[in-house]
């Protein structure tokens, strides 16, 4: 598996700048789908920047095609947030 670096931002059409993460139109489907693809060990880590605008993920995959196909299936995807970049990572230090 390679290791992916994942930029998000939350700029979908249905973004609402106002309202708290949990309180967006189709928060509880998103979240599953989120945490399903922690539990198969798809996506490592992630979480939103200080400026709450952009997501980060760290992903293991076999390719960026399948990273875009697999974050294609988000009930997010488009409507609250957009892939901005897709990068390979290679790390090199690892703690814990």
């Amino acid at each position: 598996m390679v290791m992916f670096h994942v930029m998000l931002s939350r700029s979908g059409p249905a973004w609402e700048p106002g309202l708290a993460l949990e309180q967006q139109a189709g928060w509880l489907a998103h979240a599953a789908f989120m945490d399903a693809l922690v539990e198969a060990g798809f996506v490592i880590l992630g979480g939103p920047l200080g400026d709450e605008t952009r997501v980060v993920l760290a992903v293991a995959s076999a390719s960026e095609q399948t990273v875009r196909d697999t974050l294609a299936r988000d009930p997010w995807h488009q409507t609250h947030l957009r892939i901005e970049t897709i990068e390979p990572w290679t790390l090199r230090l690892k703690a814990r």
